[in-house]
C-alpha cells in the first residue's frame, strides 16, 4: 500500500502517515526499523505494510515508495 508520510520523531523513529484517501495513520519504531531508513521527512511516498482492520489496523513496515 502506499501513503505519504506526514510526521516523524527522529529521537523516538515513530510519525504518521496519510492513506491516499486522506486517513493518517500512526507507525511505530518497529514498522520504521523494519524498513530500514535512517531518516523521512513530510511529503515523501511511503510503501507500508498493514496488518489488522478497524481499530486494530496497525503500520508493520514503512520504507520508500520507489517505481
Amino acid at each position: 500500500m502506499q501513503a505519504t508520510a506526514y510526521t516523524y520523531d527522529p529521537a523516538s523513529r515513530s510519525g504518521s502517515v496519510l492513506l491516499d484517501d486522506g486517513t493518517p495513520l500512526s507507525f511505530e519504531p518497529s514498522a520504521f526499523d523494519a524498513g530500514g531508513l535512517r531518516l523521512l521527512r513530510p511529503g515523501q511516498r511511503v510503501r507500508i505494510e498493514v496488518e489488522g482492520q478497524g481499530e486494530a489496523r496497525r503500520i508493520t513496515l514503512v520504507t520508500l515508495q520507489t517505481l
